[in-house]
């Protein structure tokens, strides 16, 4: 099944960031990425198998300074809720 996403590119693949535009709950996928990192992923005119990893809180604030740079929006959802939002780094095997 395909979910357009948000995603911010990161070496060989992509950061994407489970804000929901800082909504109290994750977004339901992020569920889904726990259970199986396995990805297609489509970007720039590629489509590539990655592994989404969800990365600690100290790798986070680094990818986080990232995603800011790319997409400004990401650090006003940050300030909407209390919940750790989960980041995944989806990179290839």
């Amino acid at each position: 099944r395909t979910i357009p996403l948000m995603y911010v590119p990161h070496k060989e693949g992509v950061i994407i960031v489970g804000s929901q535009g800082g909504a109290p709950k994750s977004p339901v996928w992020v569920k889904n990425l726990q259970a199986d990192p396995n990805i297609v992923a489509k970007y720039g005119g590629k489509k590539m198998k990655l592994y989404a990893r969800q990365v600690e809180d100290a790798e986070k604030e680094e990818l986080w300074q990232i995603c800011v740079e790319h997409y400004h929006e990401f650090a006003d959802n940050r300030k909407r809720t209390d919940r750790n939002i989960p980041v995944f780094d989806c990179q290839p095997r």
